[in-house]
């Protein structure tokens, strides 16, 4: 294992930050929040340019084909500026699960258009019990002529509603299934929910009597059960990594206060309470890249450890986040909390990614299940 990243991964991560700092300033990202649908088509045009959004895709779809060393480095970097938009339910979550779910032709014509930037997608999951079993879903797909009816709710659906196609989970004869439904299927609605990040709303999705042809059935059975697992890993990978990035930036915005703030004529920064703050919010923050980096090494070679480093990546980052973000506040006082301070942004950020894809219980929980199966 390298302790650090190649050349080429440098390049990126650097190549990354500069794109990234100049196409997507917070300005930006403030604007973006204060319209219905965050997500900026003109960016992820961009970003489709640089070949971000067939990063770890097969090339025969247009893809790099890169690993998930990269994926994470490039990440780290967007969650440095809060991006905005449907990029991170596009590529790392709908995009991972049709790449292990799909067939050729089903990749051909799902996958190369993400690749492309032409087309945007997310994944329904969970439901209004928050479970991650998937023997907890009850949304159902049923055989009907020539395809099949979804029916059943989705909720907290990442970028729903500017999704071109949705992957569904059903139940299907009783297993788990992996659907792709057109956005615009008649008898799909997706109904806006309140949350805490403004730079990437969630949804309520409802399939009432959808109908979908034979082909748009990825998987079923174990080898959708398969799929969603290594989807799932990767989406995580991708948010942890974010998260990283985004304890950085809101470390370094802290320490900069701290270094022009004065109270009493003198430097916060000076203070003794101060610099216990800054020194555990850049604890939490390298100690949380450590276990991303880790993660995506283990992912990449596929190592037994793959998904115990996923849940503690996930574990910690979620946890050191939220720390990150309170210590950020309360060094910058009455500051932190006002909407024209970043900070905030960061702690909603913060917060929404805690309970994304199985909050820290979930995740401790699988930890524990790793151990006693390792037994």
């Amino acid at each position: 294992m390298r302790f650090e990243l190649s050349e080429t991964q440098q390049l990126l991560q650097k190549t990354a930050r500069q794109f990234l700092t100049n196409e997507c300033p917070m300005a930006e990202v403030r604007k973006r929040m204060e319209t219905d649908n965050p997500h900026d088509a003109a960016l992820h045009k961009k970003m489709a340019e640089q070949g971000w959004t067939g990063m770890i895709f097969p090339e025969e779809y247009g893809g790099m084909a890169l690993g998930m060393v990269e994926l994470a480095a490039t990440f780290e970097q967007m969650g440095r500026v809060l991006l905005p938009g449907a990029f991170f339910s596009t590529v790392a979550l709908a995009g991972s699960i049709l790449d292990a779910a799909g067939n050729p032709e089903q990749k051909a014509k799902w996958l190369t258009p993400i690749c492309e930037g032409t087309a945007l997608a997310t994944a329904a999951l969970i439901e209004e019990s928050p479970e991650w079993e998937t023997a907890t879903w009850s949304a159902t797909a049923k055989a009907s002529g020539s395809g099949y009816v979804l029916d059943g709710k989705k909720m907290f659906v990442t970028d729903a509603a500017t999704a071109d196609f949705i992957v569904a989970a059903v139940k299907l004869s009783g297993e788990l299934a992996l659907v792709v439904v057109p956005a615009n299927a008649p008898g799909l609605s997706v109904r806006a929910l309140r949350s805490y990040d403004l730079t990437r709303r969630v949804s309520e999705v409802s399939f009432q009597g959808v109908n979908v042809g034979a082909d748009h059935l990825l998987a079923k059975g174990a080898a959708a059960e398969a799929a969603l697992h290594h989807g799932l890993n990767v989406a995580v990978l991708a948010l942890t990594a974010e998260m990283a990035g985004g304890m950085a930036r809101a470390l370094e915005i802290t320490t900069e206060y701290a270094k022009t703030r004065k109270q009493f004529d003198t430097v916060i920064g000076k203070f003794q309470a101060v610099q216990h703050l800054c020194a555990d919010m850049y604890l939490w923050t390298e100690s949380s890249r450590a276990a991303v980096y880790y993660a995506a090494y283990a992912l990449d070679k596929r190592l037994p450890e793959a998904d115990a480093a996923i849940s503690v990546a996930k574990v910690y980052a979620g946890d050191s986040y939220r720390e990150v973000g309170n210590r950020g506040i309360q060094v910058h006082g009455g500051m932190g909390f006002t909407w024209e301070n970043d900070m905030h942004l960061f702690y909603r950020r913060a917060k929404a990614s805690e309970s994304a894809l199985g909050e820290t219980a979930y995740h401790r929980e699988r930890l524990a299940r790793l151990v006693i199966d390792a037994v």
